[in-house]
């Protein structure tokens, strides 16, 4: 007998019920065993057991396809949670996002159209004009999004639009458009100026100070430039959060350049977005809302789950600059409210319900507070670093990365930079600890990102033990004589 696909329908709400149940119940009895952040299965074997799989074989029904995704999957998932991740910009997330993301899946809401999600939309509209005000903005609007890549790709085609516009109105030729960023802006932001049609020398690296900050001056001398040489500026992007350094930009005087030469400011805030709702911290965003436009990451510094992220404008008119309209779907002359008008996106997830939910649940206050206790365990293992005998501190940090290298004394520069790769190799293969890796200043390091507001400085010391263990051994095995027991 062919086997039938089980949809969630009023008819099977109970076996809904139990299938979900018995699901969690067996993810919170992985959730609360967990002790390490992976496995050390091998990579190998991961990609044997995947390929083992054969989709087209006979189907298992609901309940053991759902056994066999736990242990194929969740067994050997990376826990984000776990006080030894330390590597990327993944958080912990917050429970009623969770549970808001459960509704999410079951309902299936999309907020393109209106008459898809009716009070959905306006539920979308309230938070984003919520992260609106917070930024600054006095009438702002936006958009969630899927992350900051496309956030950061929709504010450069803005940006590009209203260059286009003002040069079209002055009747001159097509202009020669010019982006201005750092070297330590997101990779997306030249990604974006590759895939709006701009050459590759488009994006201008406008240099920065000695903590890899933007340089007021020097963008002020690079728009100059371009214009000398025939360019039009088209946006400047500043960056709240760098990925590796984790500084901020000083938004305040490049925003006093951007008005100056009348050049679209974009704040990438994917990162430093906690900050908004920061009791103490605030301030370091100051200028943020004299920004034409802004990324926020909410599934970094709001602990949302993947994905979360918004595009939030100073004008709403901005949005309008890429409107596109189909009869079938959003007429122009449509009374509804559809957010597709606003959105690279058609299909999309009703991801700002669950934020709504966090912060009814807890307050953006505590969102706030859990931000800033990951910024002072940054520090606090900055104070652990400096103080090991084996490892070297790299740079200073705004936010809550942590740049380091394992290089005690007789060890050369050289043989330090060698050992970046393979250390992070050795504790991704055991998964006891997990970091990454990086280039600093065109030298290799190994860095840590902290966003675990329950993790502390004694967990953060024992982690940098069995790094620098890790790394003795990795060098010993490196340079133990040819025939020698390893």
């Amino acid at each position: 007998m062919t086997a039938l696909i089980e949809l969630l329908t009023s008819a099977n709400a109970e076996r809904y019920r139990t299938t979900v149940a018995t699901t969690v119940d067996r993810l919170a009895d992985r959730i609360s065993d967990v002790d390490r952040p992976t496995t050390d299965t091998a990579a190998d074997e991961l990609r044997a057991r995947v390929a083992a799989v054969d989709l087209d074989a006979e189907p298992l029904g609901t309940d053991r396809a759902l056994a066999e995704l736990d242990d194929l999957f969740v067994r050997e998932a990376v826990w984000f949670h776990d006080p030894a991740y330390l590597a990327h910009l993944n958080c912990p997330v917050a429970l009623p996002a969770v549970a808001a993301e459960s509704v999410l899946a079951a309902v299936n809401t999309s907020v393109d159209t209106w008459d898809q999600s009716r009070i959905g939309t306006d539920i979308e509209r309230h938070v984003v004009a919520w992260l609106a005000g917070r930024i600054g903005f006095a009438s702002g609007d936006g958009v969630f999004t899927s992350g900051g890549s496309q956030s950061n790709l929709q504010a450069l085609l803005l940006a590009r639009e209203a260059a286009t516009a003002a040069a079209a109105a002055t009747a001159s030729a097509a202009p020669m458009l010019t982006v201005f960023a750092t070297a330590e802006s997101h990779f997306s932001v030249r990604k974006s100026a590759r895939l709006l049609g701009l050459p590759d020398d488009a994006v201008v690296d406008v240099p920065t100070d000695q903590a890899g900050r933007m340089r007021p001056a020097a963008l002020a001398e690079a728009i100059a430039a371009a214009r000398t040489a025939g360019g039009t500026p088209m946006a400047v992007v500043a960056t709240a959060g760098t990925t590796d350094r984790g500084v901020i930009d000083p938004l305040e005087p490049i925003a006093d350049v951007c008005d100056l030469e009348d050049v679209w400011l974009h704040v990438d805030a994917a990162y430093g977005c906690g900050l908004l709702v920061s009791p103490t911290r605030r301030h370091l965003l100051d200028g943020i809302e004299r920004a034409r436009s802004v990324t926020a990451d909410l599934h970094k510094s709001f602990f949302q789950p993947v994905s979360s992220s918004a595009l939030v404008v100073r004008d709403p008119a901005d949005l309008r600059r890429t409107a596109w309209y189909a009869d079938y779907l959003n007429p122009e002359d449509a009374a509804e409210p559809n957010q597709v008008d606003k959105s690279l996106q058609t299909t999309r997830r009703f991801d700002a319900l669950k934020l709504w939910a966090t912060l009814r649940a807890s307050g953006a206050e505590a969102v706030g507070r859990a931000f800033d206790a990951v910024i002072d365990l940054a520090a606090a293992t900055h104070a652990i670093v400096d103080e090991h005998p084996d490892l070297v501190l790299v740079a200073p940090t705004q936010l809550s990365t942590v740049l380091f290298r394992w290089q005690p004394t007789g060890v050369t520069d050289a043989d330090a930079d060698a050992l970046v790769a393979p250390i992070r190799a050795a504790l991704l293969a055991e998964g006891r600890v997990l970091i990454a890796k990086t280039v600093i200043d065109g030298r290799p390091c190994n860095k840590l990102t902290l966003l675990n507001p329950e993790t502390t400085p004694a967990q953060m010391r024992a982690s940098l033990e069995h790094v620098a263990a890790t790394a003795a051994r990795v060098r010993a095995a490196t340079t133990a004589p040819e025939g020698a027991t390893r």
